[in-house]
């Protein structure tokens, strides 16, 4: 996968040593600004908009989020707790199964409850019909697999054959939606408008006559709505025209866009060494860091990357020999106490830290490139590491 990194923006001028190192800088003036164009994209296109925590759900940010977006989603049991515990406004929450003694609370902590397939609804009616009977209120949504693929990695395909996420809209029987509020359609991974505007083109005429009770259309996420090369007015259009032919309230779950080039990763090289190329080792780890340099894989940009130079290559201090993250080019040759800080890292790579090796987690900075405030808001240490083990 290539990265989706426009660039350094306002961190160009952040001085990478005002920080301890590893540390993720966030820079909230960056959040802002995402944030107020997911918020035209929903009053304009009349579609309430939530923010996908298992993106981005650094709660320090928390009550900024409130001032912008409708409300939060949530993956589970953890997330939806700590979604009422800091977060405002609607409570959605999806995950592909369900433990049932998990599920009196997310029934009792949220505002919609997703299902992955109909017969889950079933077999969970009781306790559904226990927690309304005393007095929750909540709707009950059902996810669907449009069966129309549109991801760019297979691995990463809502919709590949043999998918676990969502119901087979060819499936898909008017006995079925007895009992749901709302459907939940998410096949994007990191896309601008046209796959999307091509996923309702496929999906819509499959839903002719299921529609009638339907309260509520999400449309998942996987909306890059923030990129610079997003068509945002198509989309704006789209959702209001869904919104009127059928009567439905529509919902967007943005993850990577609410933080979207808003957040970099701050490092420093340990030693330099040469095996056939420089090599040099960092305090940034992609395996315990940034593991969707592994997982996706892709190369993340380096902030200051030169095109001509001494090219380099680029891991982390654990003992695991693929913990590499790439290759890049300097200058001249880096040496010990070079620091380094790796672009668009406030998605998806804080929620996915790990202590493998016991290498230590990244701190967490809130930087403000409007005003240049600056604050620590999260150190970890030894007990962090310790406390997760027995």
């Amino acid at each position: 996968m290539e990265t989706k990194a426009a660039g350094p923006g306002a961190f160009a001028r952040f001085d990478l040593n005002r920080v301890p190192s590893p540390c993720f800088v966030v820079d909230e003036a960056a959040v802002r600004r995402n944030l107020a164009t997911l918020r035209d994209v929903g009053q304009r296109g009349g579609a309430k908009v939530l923010l996908a925590l298992k993106a981005f759900s650094m709660w320090s940010l928390a009550d900024v989020v409130g001032e912008y977006l409708d409300g939060v989603c949530a993956s589970g049991l953890w997330e939806a707790r700590l979604a009422r515990e800091f977060y405002h406004g609607h409570l959605t929450t999806y995950s592909p199964a369900y433990k049932r003694e998990d599920l009196p609370e997310i029934l009792r902590l949220s505002d919609s409850v997703i299902f992955n397939a109909p017969d889950q609804i079933a077999r969970f009616g009781d306790l559904i019909a226990a927690a309304r009977a005393q007095g929750e209120v909540f709707d009950i949504g059902l996810r669907l697999n449009p069966e129309h693929s549109e991801a760019e990695v297979a691995k990463y395909d809502p919709c590949q054959r043999g998918s676990r996420l969502g119901f087979p809209v060819s499936q898909l029987r008017p006995e079925h939606m007895r009992g749901v509020d709302g459907l939940h359609v998410h096949a994007l991974c990191e896309q601008g408008f046209e796959p999307l505007q091509r996923i309702w083109a496929s999906l819509e005429p499959k839903l002719e006559g299921l529609l009638t009770g339907v309260k509520w259309l999400n449309l998942g996420g996987g909306h890059h709505i923030t990129r610079a090369d997003y068509r945002i007015d198509d989309l704006v259009v789209l959702l209001g025209q869904i919104a009127q032919r059928h009567g439905v309230q529509v919902y967007l779950e943005p993850g990577e866009a609410i933080a979207l080039d808003a957040g970099i990763l701050v490092g420093e090289i340990l030693d330099t060494f040469d095996n056939g190329l420089p090599v040099a080792i960092t305090d940034i780890s992609a395996t315990c860091h940034m593991p969707d340099v592994i997982e996706a894989p892709y190369r993340p940009a380096m902030m200051g990357e030169t095109e001509d130079g001494v090219a380099v290559r680029i891991g982390g201090p654990s003992c695991l020999a693929g913990d590499i993250i790439g290759d890049y080019v300097f200058a001249q040759r880096p040496t010990p106490g070079t620091r380094i800080a790796f672009l668009d890292q406030a998605h998806y790579s804080m929620v996915k830290t790990n202590t493998f090796n016991g290498v230590p987690l990244p701190a967490i900075a809130l930087w403000n490139s409007a005003d240049d405030a600056l604050r620590l808001v999260k150190r970890f240490d030894y007990a962090d590491f310790r406390d997760r083990l027995s």
